[in-house]
């Protein structure tokens, strides 16, 4: 397969691009949903011993969603800045440590997004959080001990992902 042909449908606050691709003798039509770069992180506060995590509404499941703090990569900035300002951004924490944990495509059939996953240890709380007021972002914190996390259940991809990766640990 080879993609032939490509167009901006759309380019807002996100980007889908028409594309036709080749199959042999066959062209078909696909759309791609272009959203950017992103970053999330599993956070732990070495000092309350508590996973912290963010609850905010999010627009696809129109409701509110227990998830990592996540968001999107700035221009050139790297995964790393973009997820010690993400942390500060949302939690209000700077990071100690920082360690990835994987690179993913949340849903390769339909989008170009890849999220670099992180995990990431705090121990002192330097903003307020909460997310940015231009950025229409009303954040709150969620906290967990490691025997909450360990019965906790979320429907968050990354969030799965991260969580999974800390229970291996047994962190």
């Amino acid at each position: 397969m080879r993609i032939t042909d490509r167009k901006v449908a759309y380019d807002g606050h996100y980007k889908l691009s028409l594309l036709q691709v080749q199959d042999g003798d066959t062209l078909l039509k696909r759309e791609r949903f272009e959203p950017g770069t992103a970053v999330a992180a599993l956070v732990y506060n070495t000092q309350t011993r508590q996973y912290i995590f963010t609850q905010q509404y999010r627009i696809g499941p129109e409701a509110d969603l227990v998830e990592i703090a996540a968001g999107m990569v700035d221009g050139d900035e790297a995964p790393e800045q973009a997820i010690r300002r993400e942390i500060q951004e949302e939690l209000g924490y700077d990071p100690d440590y920082l360690e990835q944990i994987a690179r993913v495509y949340p849903s390769p059939g339909t989008s170009a997004e890849i999220i670099t996953i992180f995990y990431a240890e705090v121990s002192r709380k330097t903003g307020q959080g909460g997310g940015l007021a231009e950025e229409n972002e009303k954040i709150e914190p969620v906290f967990y001990r490691a025997e909450e996390l360990s019965q906790a259940s979320f429907t968050d991809a990354k969030t799965l992902v991260a969580v999974q990766w800390v229970r291996l640990r047994n962190r």
